[in-house]
């Protein structure tokens, strides 16, 4: 068993640890980061199947993402813009294709009035809300005890205008069915982006890409710290007290004066904690919980939606694939669509054979697309379900109600334990952007809780 003695102790290699480690470390504290994983970057994950790289994790960079902006510009990462020429694609609930362009979906007139008049007015609701303390807004508990799809539901009848408001959030971020979360959560996830239209806005949130693929963020932060790295290391045990913390694997002992836990909260309880964590974190961790959703990737001999005037960007809250993209990588001959199956879709997909799911994808694709969708050169699902150490995506959200119940507890540190991760996040909640952002501020505190104890 190897011992080590270092002042802060992150657990999680992903951004958000990678992040913390190198500030702790600019400011001259010594640190170990333990990683359950054989790798690092948590859902950060490029990798090459059947000979195409693909973005198996995260991927995306927006404008408004300036944490994530300035570490790739600091790290000496290129980005390029995603491939958006030409029409876009909706299927109405006729199953009709539509071609269209610019931000609004071709429905109705009336339809559409009644999108741009409930959008002004998410617009403005969002406007109040403070990403950091959604709770903190005089009507958070009347929010929070109403689901999404209730407040929707009691603005308009329309159906159509629901379904097309309601994806932004639901199946397209928080991966949950608009039933499971509150209006007060789906203006959070609204907030974290700046605003509701910039979340509907995908040329807005799917802005640009990073050249090699966006597990180079974490991968290059841990290079730095070099052997103080521990890969294939799950924690077993948290003990912890005002003199510091006790962290031991299968194979390590590691002493610090302090803990970051830089991984999903929906984790915790896979580390025991000596004493236990306080009643409140308990009760708080079992309220919140990951979304469920199949990343879709397919590669193709050639862009053939380019040659038809397609930009590949499509959605339908009809189709079994809710929105897809052009996720042709930099500079490569091939084109890759990527497509996105969530909440209970995913759920009932996984009762099927590999080879009917791919099925049922692929055809969902090819309403988009054309018939040559059918027919990738490299198929592959990611399915962070089955991943032991996410076991979901994107992130955590609550369930109706916690979020001002216990929003306000999510990143209290618990003694010398702080909390740092994507999960955690205002403005960047659930993305890359708020992993970097929750990694500087656990290093900020412990930087300033160290300097006052010193």
């Amino acid at each position: 068993m190897t011992e080590i003695t270092r002042d802060v102790l992150i657990i999680g290699a992903g951004a958000a640890g990678t992040t913390a480690a190198n500030d702790l470390r600019k400011a001259g504290l010594s640190v170990a980061v333990l990683e359950a994983r054989d790798r690092v970057g948590g859902r950060l994950w490029t990798d090459v199947i059947e000979g195409a790289m693909l973005e198996i994790g995260g991927q995306w960079v927006s404008p408004d993402q300036d944490a994530l902006k300035d570490t790739i510009a600091e790290l000496g990462l290129e980005t390029y813009s995603r491939y958006r020429e030409g029409d876009s694609v909706y299927v109405g609930p006729d199953g009709q294709v539509h071609r269209f362009t610019g931000e609004m979906f071709p429905v109705s007139e009336a339809t559409e009035k009644v999108i741009a008049d409930i959008t002004e007015r998410l617009d403005a609701m969002v406007a109040e809300i403070d990403p950091d303390q959604p709770w903190a807004h005089p009507k958070a508990e009347e929010w929070d005890t109403i689901t999404w799809d209730a407040w929707l539901r009691e603005q308009t009848d329309d159906d159509e205008a629901v379904r097309n408001l309601a994806f932004a959030t639901g199946s397209a971020m928080l991966t949950k069915p608009t039933h499971a979360f509150s209006l007060l959560q789906s203006l959070l996830m609204a907030a974290s982006a700046g605003s509701y239209s910039n979340l509907v806005d995908a040329d807005f949130i799917l802005d640009k890409r990073v050249v090699g693929g966006l597990q180079q963020v974490p991968q290059l932060l841990a290079e730095r710290l070099g052997d103080d790295v521990f890969l294939n290391q799950p924690v077993r045990t948290l003990e912890w007290s005002d003199a510091g913390v006790i962290a031991t694997t299968d194979q390590m002992t590691v002493k610090a004066r302090y803990a970051i836990l830089a991984f999903a909260p929906v984790l915790y309880n896979r580390i025991s904690f000596v004493p236990a964590l306080p009643r409140r974190q308990h009760q708080m961790h079992q309220h919140l919980s990951m979304g469920f959703v199949i990343k879709v990737h397919a590669v193709y001999d050639r862009p053939f939606w380019r040659e038809s005037g397609l930009s590949a960007t499509a959605f339908s809250p009809y189709e079994l694939c809710h929105e897809a993209y052009d996720n042709t990588n930099h500079g490569d001959e091939r084109g890759t669509l990527v497509g996105f199956v969530s909440d209970q879709n995913a759920d009932d997909l996984f009762t099927l054979t590999a080879e009917e799911r791919k099925e049922r994808i692929l055809e969902s694709l090819s309403h988009y697309y054309g018939p040559e969708a059918k027919n990738p050169v490299v198929y592959y699902e990611s399915d962070w379900g089955t991943e032991e150490w996410t076991r979901g995506a994107y992130a955590a959200s609550f369930d109706m109600g916690g979020l001002h119940r216990y929003g306000a507890d999510l990143r209290t540190p618990v003694g010398p334990i702080h909390f740092a991760c994507s999960d955690l996040a205002g403005a960047g909640y659930q993305h890359v952007d708020g992993a970097i952002r929750m990694g500087h501020l656990a290093a900020s505190n412990i930087v300033a809780s160290s300097r006052d104890a010193g």
